[in-house]
């Protein structure tokens, strides 16, 4: 027979979940807000004309003001920008991916003298602030005459994700399984063959989360190009030019190409991730469910 001292008292438990479940939610709201906020509010700007910009900030564009778009990409050169950021990017982006993951390898599934030391050098170098290296970078690129040329920034850009791409990389293929690759060695494939047709296709979750990083990472990156890339302003990649472009609307006053301009930045990064976030989670959690 039961009796209600018998029963499970839920009463407490679930108004403690409820409340937590509140709590989640709201924070949850919050962030997305301070997330999504400044990406909108750039947006919806963007579309606005320079004098509304000025006399209401935080407000809705009375017309849309389209022009703008056109004004940022022929008048104020950021077609020309975006198109040197992805020249440069195809290249920094492809020996990222291809050095790192092959030094990565090698560290993860071989056995040497070194190993270890090679690995720590890999990691010291993500606590290595860059800022730090500007001066000899700038003689280095200097004695070999790549200041202001694109394979110059493409070998900055690769130099400066190379660190956290082997280290990510190194764990990753430390989870693959080991027979694939002895049953491969067992058929006659050389090392060469066992890493690009076996071993990279088994990692395609982790090399799609770090050429996400990698892309976010090198699109966004000022400091390297200011340095190395400040000779002739058609040269500009993206940051550089809304950076230029920012100084000389404080004269000319066309602030809706300005917002335009930031938007066109934004749009990139936004369809990458849009596009890959499924693969970056699943890069990021397969180590943790393996």
């Amino acid at each position: 027979m039961t009796t209600r001292e018998n029963e499970p008292r839920v009463g407490a438990s679930g108004s403690e979940g409820v409340t937590l479940n509140v709590f989640s939610h709201a924070f949850l709201i919050l962030w997305v807000v301070l997330a999504a906020g400044p990406l909108i509010w750039v947006a919806v700007t963007s579309l606005r004309s320079s004098g509304e910009i000025l006399s209401d900030p935080m407000g809705w564009p009375a017309a849309l003001h389209w022009e703008n778009f056109s004004h940022a990409w022929t008048e104020a050169n950021i077609g020309r920008y975006t198109v040197n950021s992805l020249i440069i990017l195809a290249g920094s982006l492809t020996g990222t991916m291809l050095l790192g993951s092959m030094a990565a390898y090698v560290i993860a599934r071989f056995t040497f003298p070194g190993n270890r030391l090679i690995f720590m050098l890999f990691a010291g170098g993500m606590m290595f602030p860059v800022i730090l290296a500007l001066v000899p970078l700038f003689a280095v690129m200097e004695n070999f005459g790549l200041l202001d040329t694109r394979p110059g920034l493409m070998i900055a850009y690769i130099a400066y994700s190379l660190p956290f791409t082997t280290f990510f990389l190194t764990s990753f293929f430390r989870t693959l399984p080991t027979g694939v690759q002895e049953a491969a060695m067992v058929d006659g494939a050389s090392h060469t063959r066992t890493f690009f047709q076996i071993m990279l296709p088994m990692a395609k979750p982790g090399l799609v989360s770090i050429g996400i990083f990698n892309f976010l990472g090198q699109w966004n990156q000022y400091l390297l190009p200011l340095l190395l890339n400040n000779e002739e302003e058609k040269n500009y990649v993206l940051p550089q030019g809304l950076a230029s472009l920012a100084v000389s609307q404080g004269y000319r006053g066309d602030w809706g190409a300005l917002f335009a301009g930031l938007t066109i930045a934004m749009l990139p990064v936004l369809v990458v991730y849009a596009v890959f976030q499924r693969q970056v989670q699943a890069g990021l959690t397969a180590g943790a469910l393996k």
